[in-house]
């Protein structure tokens, strides 16, 4: 009992260290403009609690423009990640061919690389196919999400999930007729829904909040993904915490919409990986 005891307490204390500043922020995006939010004590709970904030934040930055530039960016990431971690993973999972072992190291071995060594390496190809500044809104959507439209973690985990189904499931549909791709269309990949839906959940919230590539190929305000903007708007009102929080509350809630849309795949899909087929 008292061990339980303590473990509870353990998580309760990580809970409020990890939910703690998340609330903090709500509250300060909740304060009008007559309290002081550096006060000491600090005062948690706001005494006149306030929407305009948020109201304010909206109009005084081109926030819609903010939110469609991430939402069309971080969708075509999670799409394109999604079909490319597949179409990759199948063959490793599946086909034998040779140098599959070696192909299938080199693979992970990527996820040793931290992205700031190929920055420079991609931003020139990039540049070279003229993506960066380009003229035409496709071409400039396509420079922020080429970077991540596959990764080694994408490929790996697809992959463990994929060596799970049984084989016999995939025999049985080519006895029936089906070619390869039609098993993988009509057999596996509705298997493994939950470990599709986990990595999109991934790939969303590593997008979602992706601020040094943006930073770096963007210098057109109307192609602002959010936390670009989020950094302009710390300029722009560098002694209005207030409406620094909200921007920043409202930049959250697509993520959390996000998680609780694909939370019952969620705990499923992380664990499918984990055993080794």
């Amino acid at each position: 009992m008292l061990k339980k005891l303590g473990i509870y307490a353990v998580l309760g204390l990580l809970a409020v260290l990890a939910i703690g500043p998340f609330l903090w922020l709500l509250s300060t995006a909740m304060k009008s403009a007559n309290e002081n939010i550096f006060q000491y004590p600090p005062q948690f709970i706001p005494a006149h609690p306030t929407l305009s904030n948020f109201v304010s934040v909206w109009h005084a930055e081109p926030m819609a423009s903010y939110f469609i530039n991430s939402f069309v960016v971080t969708g075509l990431a999670v799409v394109l990640s999604l079909v490319f971690s597949v179409l990759a993973a199948y063959p490793l999972a599946r086909l034998e061919f040779k140098g599959k072992n070696t192909v299938f190291m080199m693979i992970l071995a990527t996820m040793m690389i931290p992205f700031q060594v190929i920055m420079i390496p991609l931003y020139l190809i990039v540049l070279r196919l003229n993506l960066v500044d380009s003229a035409s809104i496709p071409g400039a959507y396509l420079g922020l999400v080429i970077p991540f439209v596959v990764g080694g973690f994408g490929i790996f985990f697809v992959r463990q999930a994929m060596t799970s189904v049984p084989k016999a499931l995939e025999e049985s549909a080519i006895l029936d007729g089906c070619n390869r791709f039609q098993v993988l269309t009509q057999v596996v990949l509705p298997l493994i829904k939950p470990t599709l839906a986990t990595l999109a959940v991934f790939t969303f919230m590593a997008n979602w909040g992706e601020f040094l590539w943006p930073s770096i190929v963007l210098t057109k305000p109307t192609m602002y993904t959010l936390p670009v903007g989020l950094v302009h708007l710390q300029g722009a009102f560098s002694s209005n915490w207030r409406l620094i929080a909200a921007g920043t509350i409202l930049a959250t809630i697509p993520v959390m919409a996000f998680f609780l849309l694909l939370q019952r795949y969620f705990i499923s899909g992380a664990l499918a990986g984990s055993v080794k087929g």
